[in-house]
């Protein structure tokens, strides 16, 4: 019977614990932006420009 008290401090000591995490990373500003997340795989990458390519190539020849 004893485990279970200390399960149960363990338990509630680790949803304190979640708490004050979650509360800090909204203070810190963490969820602020919430809209440019989803559209960021929207974006178009950055390709190297080709002529930079072309240009090392010649180097090493």
């Amino acid at each position: 019977m004893n485990i279970l008290y200390l399960l149960i401090g363990i338990s509630i000591l680790l949803a304190l614990i979640s708490l004050a995490a979650f509360f800090w990373a909204s203070k810190s500003g963490q969820n602020d932006d919430t809209y440019t997340p989803a559209i960021r795989m929207l974006f178009d990458d950055e390709f190297p420009d080709p002529r930079e390519e072309i240009k090392s190539d010649e180097d090493h020849t």
